[in-house]
């Protein structure tokens, strides 16, 4: 499992999350920041930075947001 970035992010791009990361596994995609999931250590730091609450632990997604999931899984495959 991992934290991963939803569609508040496309229209804020704040990028809070990018200092609080441990790990570095956040990335600025083509249309929003987005967390590597083979990275991310779980820690939470970017969802307590988050100004828009983009950021969920992946099992807390909400529906309307899960395609968000594939989303990072697909562009870090890629």
């Amino acid at each position: 499992m991992a934290y991963v970035i939803t569609s508040p992010c496309i229209d804020e791009q704040a990028a809070d999350c990018l200092d609080s990361c441990p790990v570095d596994c956040i990335e600025k995609g083509e249309d929003q920041y987005l967390i590597d999931p083979s990275i991310c250590i779980d820690c939470g730091a970017c969802e307590a930075v988050c100004p828009v609450d983009a950021i969920f632990y992946e099992e807390d997604v909400p529906e309307e947001e899960e395609s968000f999931i594939a989303k990072a899984k697909a562009y870090f495959d890629a």
